[in-house]
This record gives C-alpha cells, sequence and structure tokens, in this order.
C-alpha cells in the first residue's frame, strides 16, 4: 500500500532497511559500537552500501551529536537532525526525514541509536537515577521530589479517580507485553507473569509497582529511509510512510492542562489525518511503554477507544499478539522485550517487521491468515512532554 505522494508531486517515502544491534545485556560493547552494529545490519537488510547515504540523524551520544556518530560511521551526510525530545526522539526524526527525502533534501536517510543503559550501571559508570537537572522549569519542582517516575505516577492516578480505571486493568497491559515478548526470542524477560505477580512487586511509585515499569536493558536500532526511486534498487520490499505528526505540551507538570490527555492526542491526529487513514484500519500498534500508564492512555488518544475508556479496552486480552483485536507491543515492549535508555527506533523497527512478515512467532495476522496492510508507531518523550506518530504501510 502507497501514499497518494506521487499523485501530487510529492516522492514517496520508503522504509527500506531496519536492524537491531545486540539488545539485553550486553557488558563487552560501547555505545558507539551499538551504533555501528545496528547501523551496518540495517544497510545489508536494505542491500545498500554506506556510501548511498546522505542523510544521518542521531540523538543521545557524544558532545556533537550525531556529528560524532557520522564520523564513527564513516558518514558525510548532507542532511543531518539532532533533535532530541526523548522517547519520541525517533518517530519525530522519521517525521523530519521522510519531509527532507519528499522535498529532494535527500535521497537515503540513516536513523541509529545505541545505549548501554544496563551496563553502565552494572559497572558504576552512572547510577540508575535519571537527572534531568534543576534549571528552568524544573527548579520548581525539584525541591517536592518529582521524578521521572513520580510524574508519570501521578498521571496515572488522575486517570484512575477520574475515570475509575483501576490498578488491576494497568497491570493488564504488563501481563500482555509479556505474553507478546514471550514469543520474541529477542526479548529480554519471556518468563508469564500474572495480575498478581504485577500487584504484589515492590512499590516503586504510587501506583506503579515494579514491573508496572520498564525494564533496564543495552541496545541499538537503526532504520534507513529512501526516496522511491532508490527503493526499487533495495532487496526488500518498501513499507510506505503514510503519515507522521509531532507534538509538544509541556515541560512543567503545573503547565499540563489535563493529567489524563497525552500529546498522542493531536500527532496522533495529525498523522492519521495526513495517512489518510482511520484507527479502526490499523492492524497493530507499537506504543512507547515506559509504564503502564502510558500505553493505555495513548491508545485513547491515538482513537482507538474513548476517553476512560482504556482500561476496560485493555482487560481483555486485546493487545495480545495471538487473539487480541489490536494488538499492541507485538515484540514485549519496553515492559518486557528491551528498553535502553530511549526505545522510540525500537518501535519503527518492530512495525517495519511485522507489516513484511518477518516477525516470526510473534507475527500478527488476521483471522483469515493475512499479514498486516497498516500499523502505526507513536513515540512519547519527557513525562508526556512530547509524542510523534508514525503510520506505516505496505
Amino acid at each position: 500500500m502507497a501514499s497518494d505522494g506521487g499523485a501530487r508531486g510529492r516522492t514517496q517515502v520508503a522504509v527500506a532497511g531496519v536492524a537491531l544491534s545486540d539488545c539485553g545485556r550486553v557488558d563487552d560493547a560501547t555505545p558507539y559500537a551499538l551504533h555501528a552494529q545496528a547501523a551496518r545490519r540495517a544497510l545489508a537488510d536494505a542491500g545498500l552500501d554506506r556510501r548511498a547515504v546522505d542523510g544521518f540523524a542521531s540523538a543521545g551520544l557524544g558532545t556533537l551529536a550525531p556529528v560524532e556518530v557520522a564520523e564513527y560511521l564513516g558518514l558525510r551526510p548532507t542532511w543531518v537532525d539532532s533533535t532530541s525530545v526523548g522517547g519520541s526522539t525517533w518517530e519525530v526524526m522519521a517525521a523530519h526525514a521522510a519531509d527532507a527525502i519528499a522535498a529532494g533534501h535527500a535521497r537515503a536517510v540513516l536513523l541509529v541509536y545505541g545505549s548501554t543503559a544496563r551496563a553502565d550501571v552494572k559497572a558504576g559508570r552512572r547510577t540508575g537515577n535519571l537527572s534531568f537537572g534543576t534549571g528552568g522549569p524544573l527548579q520548581f519542582e525539584a525541591p517536592y521530589g518529582h521524578t521521572l517516575i513520580a510524574k508519570y505516577a501521578m498521571a496515572a492516578r488522575r486517570h484512575m479517580i477520574e475515570h475509575g480505571t483501576t490498578i488491576e486493568q494497568l497491570a493488564q497491559v504488563a501481563v500482555q507485553a509479556r505474553a507478546n515478548a514471550a514469543l520474541n526470542p529477542q526479548a529480554m524477560f519471556r518468563d508469564p507473569i500474572t495480575v498478581d505477580d504485577v500487584l504484589s512487586g515492590p512499590m516503586i511509585a504510587d501506583p506503579f509497582t515494579r514491573l508496572h515499569c520498564c525494564i533496564r536493558s543495552d541496545g541499538g536500532a537503526a532504520v534507513l529511509l529512501v526516496a522511491e526511486e532508490l527503493a526499487r534498487d533495495c532487496r526488500t520490499a518498501p513499507v510506505w510512510v503514510l503519515g507522521t505528526g509531532e507534538h509538544v505540551s509541556h515541560a512543567a507538570m503545573s503547565e499540563w492542562p489535563d493529567f489524563t490527555v497525552s500529546p498522542a492526542a493531536v500527532s496522533g491526529r495529525l498523522a492519521f489525518e495526513r495517512a489518510g487513514v482511520r484507527p479502526e484500519e490499523i492492524d497493530f500498534a507499537e506504543i512507547y511503554d515506559a509504564f503502564t500508564y502510558m500505553t493505555l492512555v495513548t491508545l485513547e488518544d491515538l482513537g482507538f477507544c474513548g476517553k476512560g475508556e482504556g482500561g476496560a479496552f485493555v482487560e481483555r486480552g486485546r493487545l495480545l499478539v495471538r487473539g487480541g483485536q489490536l494488538p499492541v507491543n507485538t515484540d514485549g515492549g519496553g515492559l518486557s522485550a528491551q528498553h535502553p535508555g530511549m526505545r522510540g527506533l525500537f518501535l519503527l523497527v518492530e512495525a517495519v517487521r511485522q507489516l513484511r512478515g518477518e516477525a516470526g512467532e510473534r507475527q500478527v495476522r488476521s483471522p483469515a491468515g493475512r499479514l498486516p496492510r497498516l500499523g502505526v508507531a507513536s513515540g512519547t518523550g519527557g513525562w508526556f512532554c512530547s509524542s510523534g506518530t508514525v503510520v506505516l504501510g505496505r
């Protein structure tokens, strides 16, 4: 399924290559090495030489990202992007790259990420705390102990109060993510869990116990976007970028108008409108899930269910690859598969693999056995501060 971009005189954009580096527990690699490993694998997936790459996007590593990473990879791009908006960075970068390719500013843009977040903590190179500092608007919240997870926990509690969402419903998100991870040989945690397992774990930030929170892993990912004419030279069938949207909401919690509405409400609407599709046409969704509440509220804001209906939507196994009405985070997500600091690029990799029919045991299929035609990847950054949504199709 291709977009109507060509009919409007606008170059269509395809994802031609995707790959992950080694993921999970990687104690003997640097973040640069994971970037390189993922990049090499994505280029091999597409069947293109690195000399074809004239655009590059990266964030989160080096003093002059993406300059340092491009140098490490031996690239000299003429189009670059270092947008950094947390977990939604990669969906926003994909949108920028698609626009650049459509405008003729680049023909092949490589998006790469890599992190040794788990190994660094284990080796004592950093602590488990993630601090965004106390400057700017954060100076008014830091004295009250507002950690990143506390902000998400506050938002979840607000949803529970306003809409009657239960802790058991939130736990179902983690249970179903683990069930999907069980089908993924690359997932870091695959053993089944129950709602009781989630509820009985140690409290991290009320109402989140440990299994409501993403895992900490190492790993990298890469995605190669190309112009339609270059897609014909690639070894893979193209997956088309049909529509994108991005939105920033707030930095200070006091400036967030409604804790029960995420910025995906805007980025998702824009992406679906630009793709010319409706949420009910989507076959699966890859959603940023640093915490269970993120999945639930993003499902609402993307239009898969009404506001306040997310709890009821998730509790009946709808997110499962096997038998689910809308398979979500088909690889196990950040709750079970991998979460090396920022996971947005992993969402795009998994979405493309699903559309190509390359997901193995976790492959999404209709009851009639057909492969999916439409998927969505939606990343969230900060504490619901930003969102990027990408609709993909074949």
